[in-house]
């Protein structure tokens, strides 16, 4: 069931659907909701899912100059209260969805039970990164989005799924061209900003699956295990075949990742 939430001067888009625990699922950039799809309805068949368009993607609204990973954390808890889910979350992000995450556990962490943080990274950009970041803002502002896929798709897509699985890059290329340039800019400087928290992940002390694709040249997998191993008791998996996009490129892996997860902690 697709639901438009009004907070404030925002509208929110959500995806819901099934029964249990709740799960939520933080999409990566510059995408929607739309990236789960293909995990979506077997995740439901043992969850209640909640698969959120962040706050300037996909349908939702609430453009600013720039969104920090404190406001989308934000965010996501008073949409939490919207829908009037109480009891403690999985928040499951991918990417910038991971940079959520750690935002999610330092403003939030009465909300979670566990998190699943996927092809995502806890240091922050250097100086030459986040001024690309500032840069590729103000490319979309003024040329928009249409040479983003070309740009990106090497990046986010194993060679194997680019090959193998033309209609996964066809279907993250349309996800990339529908997105308005002005929350793509956003995040972008918001991404451009965020903290190094590697000294935060001895304190993380809920259930935490790292999950990392085997191809992932964005956040590749020894850099996700190396801090997996920061913090206790965390849990990482290698997703084989896939790249940045594990959900996309690898969907039977990452339910069989998660699910257990979840069931084992009940």
């Amino acid at each position: 069931m697709d639901q438009t939430l009004q907070i404030g001067d925002t509208s929110f888009h959500v995806r819901i659907a099934g029964e249990g625990s709740p799960l939520v699922l933080v999409h990566g950039f510059p995408l929607d909701h739309h990236m789960w799809d293909a995990v979506f309805d077997s995740l439901a068949e043992q969850h209640q899912v909640i698969a959120i368009d962040l706050r300037g993607f996909g349908q939702s609204d609430g453009y600013r100059e720039i969104v920090p990973m404190e406001m989308f954390a934000d965010d996501i808890a008073a949409i939490l209260d919207a829908l009037e889910i109480s009891e403690q979350i999985t928040f499951a992000g991918l990417s910038m969805g991971g940079y959520i995450g750690w935002q999610m556990w330092q403003r939030h962490r009465d909300r979670l039970s566990r998190m699943i943080l996927l092809d995502t990274r806890a240091i922050a950009d250097d100086e030459v990164q986040s001024r690309a970041r500032r840069i590729a803002a103000e490319a979309v502002l003024s040329a928009g989005m249409e040479d983003v896929p070309v740009n990106m798709l090497p990046k986010l897509l194993a060679e194997s799924t680019r090959s193998e699985q033309p209609e996964v890059a066809t279907a993250l290329t349309e996800m990339i061209l529908r997105q308005d340039p002005r929350g793509v800019a956003a995040a972008q400087r918001g991404m451009a900003q965020r903290p190094n928290v590697e000294s935060w992940l001895n304190e993380i002390t809920i259930a935490t699956l790292v999950i990392s694709g085997e191809h992932d040249v964005i956040s590749p997998p020894e850099e996700m295990k190396g801090f997996a191993a920061k913090i206790p008791g965390a849990q990482f998996v290698e997703i084989p075949g896939a790249g940045h996009m594990v959900p996309m490129e690898n969907p039977t892996a990452l339910c069989e990742a998660v699910l257990p997860f979840c069931r084992d902690l009940e």
